[in-house]
Protein backbone atom coordinates (compact mmCIF):
# COMPACT_ATOMS: atom_id res chain seq x y z
CA UNK A 1 0.00 0.00 0.00
CA UNK A 2 1.04 3.64 0.08
CA UNK A 3 -0.99 6.70 0.61
CA UNK A 4 -2.75 9.62 -1.96
CA UNK A 5 -0.60 7.61 -5.17
CA UNK A 6 -0.74 3.92 -6.60
CA UNK A 7 -0.05 1.91 -9.67
CA UNK A 8 -3.62 2.51 -10.08
CA UNK A 9 -3.11 6.67 -10.31
CA UNK A 10 -4.28 8.28 -13.14
CA UNK A 11 -3.23 11.85 -13.57
CA UNK A 12 -3.83 15.08 -15.59
CA UNK A 13 -1.23 17.75 -15.95
CA UNK A 14 -3.04 21.27 -16.03
CA UNK A 15 -0.56 23.70 -17.24
CA UNK A 16 1.76 20.36 -19.62
CA UNK A 17 2.49 23.22 -22.52
CA UNK A 18 4.75 25.09 -20.44
CA UNK A 19 8.16 24.66 -19.30
CA UNK A 20 7.44 23.43 -15.62
CA UNK A 21 4.18 21.48 -16.62
CA UNK A 22 6.11 19.69 -20.01
CA UNK A 23 9.37 18.68 -17.21
CA UNK A 24 7.27 17.09 -15.18
CA UNK A 25 5.35 15.15 -17.10
CA UNK A 26 8.60 13.75 -18.39
CA UNK A 27 9.58 13.19 -14.97
CA UNK A 28 6.43 11.67 -14.12
CA UNK A 29 6.01 9.48 -17.11
CA UNK A 30 9.86 8.71 -17.29
CA UNK A 31 9.01 6.68 -13.36
CA UNK A 32 6.36 4.88 -14.87
CA UNK A 33 3.30 6.73 -13.56
CA UNK A 34 0.41 7.04 -15.94
CA UNK A 35 0.19 10.51 -17.31
CA UNK A 36 -3.14 10.80 -19.43
CA UNK A 37 -3.23 13.67 -20.77
CA UNK A 38 -3.12 17.71 -20.18
CA UNK A 39 -5.06 20.72 -20.03
CA UNK A 40 -4.12 23.95 -21.56
CA UNK A 41 -6.98 26.73 -22.27
CA UNK A 42 -6.38 27.53 -26.13
CA UNK A 43 -3.56 24.75 -26.59
CA UNK A 44 -6.33 21.65 -27.31
CA UNK A 45 -4.95 19.44 -30.11
CA UNK A 46 -1.58 19.86 -29.70
CA UNK A 47 0.68 17.06 -28.26
CA UNK A 48 3.07 17.30 -25.61
CA UNK A 49 5.36 13.80 -25.58
CA UNK A 50 3.09 12.17 -27.34
CA UNK A 51 0.27 13.19 -24.52
CA UNK A 52 -2.82 14.96 -25.68
CA UNK A 53 -3.82 18.15 -25.04
CA UNK A 54 -7.68 20.09 -24.29
CA UNK A 55 -8.61 22.94 -23.82
CA UNK A 56 -10.47 21.95 -20.70
CA UNK A 57 -11.07 19.25 -17.88
CA UNK A 58 -14.38 19.07 -19.01
CA UNK A 59 -12.87 18.02 -22.77
CA UNK A 60 -10.41 15.79 -21.51
CA UNK A 61 -13.12 13.52 -18.77
CA UNK A 62 -14.95 13.19 -22.00
CA UNK A 63 -12.41 11.85 -23.67
CA UNK A 64 -10.35 9.84 -21.14
CA UNK A 65 -11.66 8.78 -18.25
CA UNK A 66 -10.65 7.52 -14.92
CA UNK A 67 -8.55 10.46 -13.89
CA UNK A 68 -7.99 10.69 -10.27
CA UNK A 69 -5.34 13.11 -9.90
CA UNK A 70 -4.43 16.22 -11.43
CA UNK A 71 -1.06 18.26 -10.91
CA UNK A 72 -1.10 22.17 -11.74
CA UNK A 73 1.22 23.99 -13.12
CA UNK A 74 0.34 27.58 -14.01
CA UNK A 75 0.70 30.63 -13.71
CA UNK A 76 0.20 32.34 -10.17
CA UNK A 77 -2.86 34.61 -11.37
CA UNK A 78 -4.23 31.95 -13.42
CA UNK A 79 -3.58 29.22 -10.41
CA UNK A 80 -7.50 29.55 -8.95
CA UNK A 81 -9.20 29.18 -12.20
CA UNK A 82 -7.48 25.89 -12.60
CA UNK A 83 -7.90 24.68 -8.96
CA UNK A 84 -11.77 25.44 -9.16
CA UNK A 85 -11.91 24.14 -12.45
CA UNK A 86 -10.44 20.60 -11.24
CA UNK A 87 -12.72 20.78 -7.85
CA UNK A 88 -15.67 21.61 -10.30
CA UNK A 89 -15.12 18.26 -12.18
CA UNK A 90 -14.53 16.41 -8.69
CA UNK A 91 -10.83 15.05 -9.01
CA UNK A 92 -9.99 13.76 -5.61
CA UNK A 93 -6.43 14.75 -5.39
CA UNK A 94 -4.69 17.71 -6.77
CA UNK A 95 -1.45 18.53 -6.42
CA UNK A 96 -0.20 22.65 -6.93
CA UNK A 97 3.24 23.10 -8.08
CA UNK A 98 2.46 26.61 -8.51
CA UNK A 99 4.17 29.33 -6.23
CA UNK A 100 2.95 32.58 -5.33
CA UNK A 101 -0.16 32.31 -5.45
CA UNK A 102 -2.17 35.09 -3.64
CA UNK A 103 -3.29 33.93 -0.28
CA UNK A 104 -6.64 34.90 -0.68
CA UNK A 105 -6.94 32.73 -4.14
CA UNK A 106 -5.18 29.94 -1.73
CA UNK A 107 -7.79 30.52 0.73
CA UNK A 108 -11.28 30.21 -1.28
CA UNK A 109 -10.12 27.39 -3.22
CA UNK A 110 -9.00 25.33 0.21
CA UNK A 111 -12.13 25.74 1.70
CA UNK A 112 -13.92 24.87 -2.00
CA UNK A 113 -12.15 21.24 -1.75
CA UNK A 114 -12.96 20.69 1.55
CA UNK A 115 -16.48 20.93 0.65
CA UNK A 116 -16.28 18.45 -1.41
CA UNK A 117 -13.73 16.22 0.46
CA UNK A 118 -10.96 16.85 -2.38
CA UNK A 119 -7.63 16.94 -1.07
CA UNK A 120 -4.89 19.36 -2.34
CA UNK A 121 -0.91 19.04 -1.88
CA UNK A 122 0.63 22.66 -1.72
CA UNK A 123 0.47 25.46 -3.19
CA UNK A 124 4.45 24.94 -3.31
CA UNK A 125 4.65 21.53 -3.44
CA UNK A 126 7.28 19.42 -5.27
CA UNK A 127 4.76 16.77 -5.15
CA UNK A 128 4.31 13.34 -3.83
CA UNK A 129 5.90 10.05 -4.74
CA UNK A 130 5.88 6.22 -3.38
CA UNK A 131 8.52 4.14 -4.81
CA UNK A 132 7.47 1.76 -7.05
CA UNK A 133 3.97 3.30 -7.28
CA UNK A 134 4.05 6.78 -8.80
CA UNK A 135 5.52 10.35 -8.83
CA UNK A 136 3.15 13.20 -9.03
CA UNK A 137 5.24 16.61 -9.41
CA UNK A 138 9.11 16.90 -10.06
CA UNK A 139 10.17 15.68 -6.48
CA UNK A 140 13.67 14.14 -6.27
CA UNK A 141 14.43 15.93 -9.60
CA UNK A 142 16.59 13.96 -11.78
CA UNK A 143 18.07 11.66 -9.13
CA UNK A 144 15.30 10.09 -8.35
CA UNK A 145 16.03 6.67 -8.99
CA UNK A 146 18.87 7.20 -6.68
CA UNK A 147 17.14 8.65 -3.69
CA UNK A 148 13.79 6.28 -3.58
CA UNK A 149 13.57 2.71 -2.17
CA UNK A 150 10.65 1.31 -1.49
CA UNK A 151 10.28 0.45 2.15
CA UNK A 152 8.13 1.39 5.23
CA UNK A 153 9.38 5.24 6.76
CA UNK A 154 6.80 7.97 5.54
CA UNK A 155 8.14 11.18 4.91
CA UNK A 156 6.43 14.88 5.40
CA UNK A 157 8.64 18.03 5.12
CA UNK A 158 8.40 21.74 4.63
CA UNK A 159 11.44 22.26 2.46
CA UNK A 160 11.59 20.84 -0.66
CA UNK A 161 15.19 19.83 -0.65
CA UNK A 162 14.77 18.28 2.45
CA UNK A 163 12.30 16.34 0.97
CA UNK A 164 15.18 14.72 -0.89
CA UNK A 165 17.61 15.29 1.35
CA UNK A 166 15.98 12.64 4.28
CA UNK A 167 14.98 10.58 1.51
CA UNK A 168 18.47 10.07 0.41
CA UNK A 169 19.69 9.57 4.45
CA UNK A 170 16.69 7.02 4.54
CA UNK A 171 18.41 4.80 1.87
CA UNK A 172 21.38 5.53 3.08
CA UNK A 173 20.03 3.66 6.26
CA UNK A 174 19.26 0.50 4.70
CA UNK A 175 15.66 1.48 5.17
CA UNK A 176 13.19 2.96 2.38
CA UNK A 177 10.13 5.02 2.45
CA UNK A 178 6.19 4.38 1.85
CA UNK A 179 4.82 7.68 0.54
CA UNK A 180 6.97 11.21 0.82
CA UNK A 181 5.57 14.32 0.73
CA UNK A 182 6.41 17.74 0.14
CA UNK A 183 3.57 20.12 1.55
CA UNK A 184 4.75 23.18 0.55
CA UNK A 185 5.86 26.28 2.15
CA UNK A 186 2.77 28.52 1.89
CA UNK A 187 1.05 30.29 5.05
CA UNK A 188 -1.86 27.86 4.13
CA UNK A 189 -1.35 24.18 3.41
CA UNK A 190 -4.00 22.08 1.66
CA UNK A 191 -2.85 19.15 3.49
CA UNK A 192 -1.56 19.37 6.81
CA UNK A 193 1.10 17.30 9.00
CA UNK A 194 -1.88 15.44 10.87
CA UNK A 195 -4.37 15.30 7.83
CA UNK A 196 -0.92 12.81 6.43
CA UNK A 197 -0.47 11.29 9.85
CA UNK A 198 -3.80 9.94 9.49
CA UNK A 199 -3.62 8.73 6.82
CA UNK A 200 0.01 6.97 7.37
CA UNK A 201 -1.96 5.12 10.65
CA UNK A 202 -4.02 3.24 8.39
CA UNK A 203 -1.38 2.51 5.72
CA UNK A 204 0.04 -0.84 6.45
CA UNK A 205 3.76 -0.34 4.46
CA UNK A 206 4.63 2.68 6.81
CA UNK A 207 5.93 1.40 10.16
CA UNK A 208 7.34 5.20 10.95
CA UNK A 209 6.71 8.40 9.88
CA UNK A 210 9.09 11.33 10.37
CA UNK A 211 8.69 15.13 9.81
CA UNK A 212 10.91 18.23 8.87
CA UNK A 213 9.14 21.16 10.03
CA UNK A 214 9.65 24.96 10.50
CA UNK A 215 9.15 27.59 12.72
CA UNK A 216 5.80 29.70 12.41
CA UNK A 217 2.69 28.93 12.39
CA UNK A 218 0.71 25.89 13.95
CA UNK A 219 0.43 22.84 11.48
CA UNK A 220 3.25 20.92 14.26
CA UNK A 221 0.45 21.68 17.42
CA UNK A 222 -2.27 20.19 15.34
CA UNK A 223 -0.04 16.46 15.99
CA UNK A 224 -0.70 15.98 19.95
CA UNK A 225 -4.40 15.38 20.30
CA UNK A 226 -3.76 12.90 17.35
CA UNK A 227 -1.04 11.62 19.53
CA UNK A 228 -3.13 12.02 22.76
CA UNK A 229 -6.46 10.38 21.44
CA UNK A 230 -4.57 7.62 19.55
CA UNK A 231 -5.49 8.54 16.66
CA UNK A 232 -1.83 7.86 15.12
CA UNK A 233 0.14 5.74 17.76
CA UNK A 234 3.32 4.64 15.16
CA UNK A 235 6.93 5.95 15.78
CA UNK A 236 6.88 9.54 14.83
CA UNK A 237 9.89 11.44 15.16
CA UNK A 238 10.34 15.11 14.00
CA UNK A 239 12.93 18.22 13.54
CA UNK A 240 11.71 21.77 13.40
CA UNK A 241 13.81 23.98 11.90
CA UNK A 242 14.40 27.65 12.27
CA UNK A 243 15.99 28.00 16.07
CA UNK A 244 17.52 30.45 15.55
CA UNK A 245 14.61 32.78 14.46
CA UNK A 246 13.97 33.47 18.53
CA UNK A 247 16.78 35.76 18.50
CA UNK A 248 15.05 38.46 15.43
CA UNK A 249 11.86 40.46 15.98
CA UNK A 250 8.06 39.25 15.37
CA UNK A 251 6.68 39.16 12.51
CA UNK A 252 9.43 39.06 10.24
CA UNK A 253 9.36 36.19 7.25
CA UNK A 254 11.94 33.98 7.12
CA UNK A 255 12.18 31.81 4.19
CA UNK A 256 8.65 29.97 3.53
CA UNK A 257 5.70 32.09 3.24
CA UNK A 258 4.37 30.40 6.29
CA UNK A 259 7.85 30.57 8.29
CA UNK A 260 6.81 34.05 9.86
CA UNK A 261 8.12 34.80 13.34
CA UNK A 262 5.77 34.82 15.66
CA UNK A 263 4.74 34.61 19.77
CA UNK A 264 3.60 30.87 20.60
CA UNK A 265 4.98 29.42 17.23
CA UNK A 266 8.65 29.08 17.66
CA UNK A 267 10.72 25.92 16.98
CA UNK A 268 11.67 25.58 20.51
CA UNK A 269 8.08 25.81 21.72
CA UNK A 270 6.70 23.24 18.89
CA UNK A 271 9.64 20.96 20.49
CA UNK A 272 8.69 20.85 23.81
CA UNK A 273 4.80 20.59 23.02
CA UNK A 274 5.66 17.65 20.99
CA UNK A 275 8.18 15.66 23.23
CA UNK A 276 5.91 15.88 26.20
CA UNK A 277 3.40 13.78 24.01
CA UNK A 278 6.08 11.44 23.33
CA UNK A 279 7.15 12.49 19.78
CA UNK A 280 10.66 11.95 19.59
CA UNK A 281 12.89 15.17 18.80
CA UNK A 282 15.59 15.14 16.25
CA UNK A 283 18.38 17.95 17.50
CA UNK A 284 19.60 17.82 13.93
CA UNK A 285 17.37 16.86 10.18
CA UNK A 286 19.91 13.55 9.98
CA UNK A 287 19.07 12.82 13.81
CA UNK A 288 15.86 12.09 12.24
CA UNK A 289 17.16 8.32 10.48
CA UNK A 290 18.65 7.12 13.51
CA UNK A 291 15.43 8.07 15.70
CA UNK A 292 13.14 5.65 13.60
CA UNK A 293 15.44 3.45 13.14
CA UNK A 294 16.32 2.63 16.85
CA UNK A 295 12.68 2.89 17.31
CA UNK A 296 11.96 -0.31 15.26
CA UNK A 297 14.81 -2.04 16.23
CA UNK A 298 13.59 -1.71 19.56
CA UNK A 299 9.98 -1.77 18.50
CA UNK A 300 9.13 0.38 20.51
Amino acid sequence: MSILINTQTRVLIQGITGKEGSRAARSMCAYGTDVAAGVTPGKGGLEVDGKPVFNSIKEALDVIPGITATMISVPPNAAKNAILEAIQHSIPLITILTERIPIQDTAFCLAAAREKNITIIGPSSLGVLSPGAGRIGIIGGEQVGEIFTPGSIGIISRSGGMTNELSWCVRQAGLGQSTVVHVGGDLLLGTSYADLLLLFEEDSDTRAVIVFGEHGGSYEFEIIPLIEEKKFTKPLAVYVGGKFASTLPEGLNIGHAGAIIARGSSAQEKESALRETGVMIAERPEDLIGLVKNCLLETC
